[in-house]
């Protein structure tokens, strides 16, 4: 590892930091799935992605390229350092849930430790019995699967789609949590990702583009991408390359492929700043949200006419 470090001394181009703590200054000739190839001179040097810890294009951006986190009261905001998808994705996956309610599930993202979670509103509209699935990762890296009942509903906007829920805590639980991006620096071409449970394939990845960042639906912007979106995926998170949130997904054209789309970050930040002005009030009848309990189910063997019926 050291000779690798001094053939790139003196060299100009991306700067590869390993998780070894060595790091790598030379041109980039190819990359692959796996593999980033280094021109260092003399040769051409394969680096296994899984062996990278960050990548920045010079060396005053890898000076930079610590993560840069800052908390308020409800999310965090910051820059992170860039890394493979599948790292991220490990990272981060334990902060994405599956949101449950009588007629159907979506995804979310957990905010802060408290347990707050963002949301589409069209996941939990007009319910109020509202269930989470967190996937939490063992010593071994396998996830386990928690089902947490009693969610509450804290805020809901239904211009913007979106929707704040409280997770109950137990035994001072803490919770996974995501960082918002506060960059907004996204472009078409940036590489993107989405964390969520199509059709309720639970912890499902899918990658690709931002295709356009600013596409008007109903007098709002929203980012097109090319990441795989299904029914389930609603509410879920769409990541940059740095593993910050972007945007919120929460629409696809069913005739279409690649064509999905996703809440901007500024509008979340925004409803997350002002969830007070959206609160929830279960007791107020214009909020126009109520569940009634389905009808009783019919038994198919009816007894007899004329027997007894516990």
């Amino acid at each position: 590892m050291a000779l690798l470090a001094s053939l790139a001394t003196g060299a100009s181009g991306d700067v590869i930091t390993l998780k070894s703590g060595q790091k790598i200054e030379a041109p980039v000739l190819k990359e692959t799935d796996t593999a980033v190839f280094l021109d260092v001179g003399v040769d051409v040097l394969r680096v296994p992605i899984e062996r990278i810890a960050s990548r920045a294009k010079n060396a005053a951006q890898a000076t930079a390229a610590k993560a840069r986190i800052t908390k308020n009261r409800v999310y965090a905001t910051g820059r992170m350092p860039t890394k493979p998808i599948k790292e991220l994705a490990r990272d981060f996956g334990a902060a994405v849930v599956l949101v449950q309610t009588p007629s159907g599930l979506g995804s979310g993202f957990i905010v802060n430790e408290r347990g707050l979670c963002v949301t589409n509103y069209h996941v939990v509209e007009k319910e109020t019995r509202i269930a989470v699935v967190i996937f939490d990762r063992d010593e071994d890296g396998k996830f386990t699967r928690t089902r947490i009942d009693k969610v509450k509903i804290l805020a809901l906007n239904p211009f913007f789609d979106l929707a704040l829920l409280e997770i109950p805590r137990t035994n001072n639980q803490v919770f996974k949590t995501v960082v918002i991006t506060g960059a907004h620096d996204h472009r078409e071409g940036d590489e993107v990702f989405a964390i969520g449970n199509p059709l309720g394939l639970e912890r499902s990845v899918s990658r690709g583009i931002v295709s356009t960042r600013n596409r008007n639906f109903s007098g709002l912007a929203y980012i097109q991408m090319t990441a795989q979106i299904n029914p389930g995926n609603s509410g879920g998170p769409l990541f940059n390359s740095r593993g910050e949130v972007i945007g919120v997904t929460n629409m696809g054209i069913p005739a279409g492929e690649g064509l999905g789309f996703a809440i901007p970050s500024v509008y979340v930040k925004h409803f997350l700043d002002n969830n007070d002005a959206w609160a929830f009030d279960k007791d107020n009848p214009n909020t126009g949200f109520r569940y009634q309990d389905a009808p009783r189910r019919k038994n198919p063997n009816p007894p007899p006419t004329g027997a007894a019926v516990k």
